[in-house]
């Protein structure tokens, strides 16, 4: 299989989400944005801004870097 084949994530948020044990519902209140674009973010579709990724870690109560998947 070629790596270019599956698209590589870029967030953690899904995993984040599971790690704390908030739905992806709750996150939509808390950040005040749709389901579908929620959905998209956890499934590496579309990506939040830098912003949104700081509101979501404040959320969340984690690191903004824990959003992230790493480089290296």
């Amino acid at each position: 299989m070629n790596t270019e084949d599956k698209p590589i994530p870029i967030n953690r948020i899904k995993a984040v989400l599971a790690e704390k044990q908030v739905s992806a519902k709750q996150l939509c209140e808390a950040v005040g944005k749709n389901e579908t674009t929620v959905s998209r973010w956890c499934n590496n579709k579309i990506q939040p801004s830098v912003p949104q990724l700081q509101e979501i870690a404040r959320i969340l109560d984690v690191d903004v870097r824990e959003l992230l998947c790493p480089t290296k």
